[in-house]
């Protein structure tokens, strides 16, 4: 059965893509679920109309998202993680931790768009991701998984002063 997609589909499609697939896929899932409609002679005019006039639009939009991977490849990205002593991560980084570490860079994109290669990482050590910018703009994103430093709160004056009963009569025995 041919359907034309309303919305990205993973593993199938993008939105205006017309595609074929079960019969039992498109009336069960895809179409009750607002992902797709059936690719009717009518609709496929109506999709050919469409992207005739978003054409133009989209070549800005592939410009815009072109600039944007030049500077995501130009970032180093280092995630921190608690990790045990042979490297071993403490939960596992993904998407959302990546998406977090652009966030703090000044680039805000939806977790959604993000794909660490591999699935969720669980150690320490280089790895990449791909973030897709648009249907024709995939950057591939090293980053690295870093041991997080374990920082002890320093002690404030006033604790470090604090002289407890039982030291001050040990310091004052030591002193005759």
């Amino acid at each position: 059965m041919e359907i034309i997609l309303l919305k990205d589909v993973d593993n199938l499609g993008f939105a205006d893509d017309v595609v074929k697939v079960k019969n039992g896929y498109a009336r069960n899932y895809l179409i009750p679920q607002g992902y797709a409609v059936l690719a009717t002679p009518s609709a496929k005019k109506q999709l050919e109309e469409k992207l005739r006039q978003r054409a133009h639009k989209e070549k800005h939009i592939i410009e815009e998202a072109r600039k944007l991977a030049e500077k995501i490849k130009q970032l180093e990205i280092k995630i921190p993680a608690k990790a045990g002593k042979l490297g071993k991560l403490f939960g596992s980084v993904n998407n959302s931790h990546i998406a977090e570490a652009l966030k703090a860079h000044g680039i805000d994109i939806d977790k959604k768009y993000i794909k660490v290669i591999g699935g969720n990482v669980k150690r320490l050590g280089k790895y990449t991701a791909l973030i897709r910018l648009h249907r024709e703009v995939i950057v591939e994103l090293p980053f690295e998984v870093v041991k997080q430093e374990e920082t002890a709160e320093p002690k404030t004056e006033a604790e470090q002063s604090e002289i407890r009963p039982e030291t001050a009569a040990e310091e004052s025995a030591a002193e005759e």
